[in-house]
């Protein structure tokens, strides 16, 4: 695999900036990535590539916006209109960075760390990258010594509940209205005893499976 993860800098703001807005084109106001890097109890890792190994007909630059499956209501509109009124005018990003295709933040709390958000551009779906950042992200709880890893997931994204289930997530309730844009629930879902033996297994099992899949991928996480 072409990709690696490693922790955000902060020349990486910008991209990660751009693939928030592409992902998550309700949010108000956007994550403050600026003071992400010192920050005590949040971490974020982006899964990064040299320029040269960017997907096909990539354009590299910002403002971008997807196209959303179902409309979203009035509201959601008119503060994404302000949000793109008041955003900076969109730049060409540097071509000597590297490429920034995926992130995922964290938040720790004493022993649990909570997956706060995932993203990935749209030119890099179906390459692996969600499932990179989650390994990373469950490997980064683990190093700081998590007991526990949580996160919410829209209710009607079977794919992403698939995807967390076989990391041993399992549901253990749900957040009535929880999403913005079209007042969708989120289910919530955890995983136990990250520290214990039979977790290591089991993630160890997934993460060979992927490498043979997807081939090796380097996981920094300092």
């Amino acid at each position: 695999m072409n990709f690696s993860i490693r922790p955000m800098r902060s020349e990486d703001i910008p991209q990660v900036s751009e693939i928030e807005r592409e992902a998550f084109p309700s949010t108000w106001p956007p994550p403050p990535f600026k003071r992400a890097p010192e920050h005590k109890l949040a971490r974020y890792l982006v899964a990064w590539t040299q320029w040269d190994d960017q997907p096909a007909g990539f354009v590299a630059q910002s403002g971008a916006r997807p196209s959303l499956e179902t409309p979203r209501p009035l509201v959601q509109r008119l503060l994404a209109s302000m949000r793109n009124l008041f955003a900076p005018s969109p730049k060409v990003i540097h071509r000597q960075r590297d490429f920034i295709a995926g992130y995922v933040g964290l938040w720790f709390m004493v022993d649990e760390a909570h997956i706060i958000s995932i993203a990935v551009r749209d030119a890099s779906r179906r390459l692996g990258l969600g499932e990179l950042l989650l390994m990373g992200a469950v490997e980064l709880a683990m190093a700081r010594r998590a007991q526990l890893i949580t996160l919410e997931a829209r209710i009607t994204n079977f794919p992403a509940h698939a995807l967390y289930e076989k990391y041993g997530f399992q549901r253990t309730g749900t957040r009535k209205r929880y999403y913005a844009d079209n007042q969708e629930d989120a289910v919530i879902m955890s995983a136990e005893s990250i520290l214990s033996s039979s977790y290591h297994e089991l993630f160890q099992g997934r993460v060979d499976a992927f490498s043979q899949c997807r081939g090796e991928a380097v996981r920094a996480l300092a």
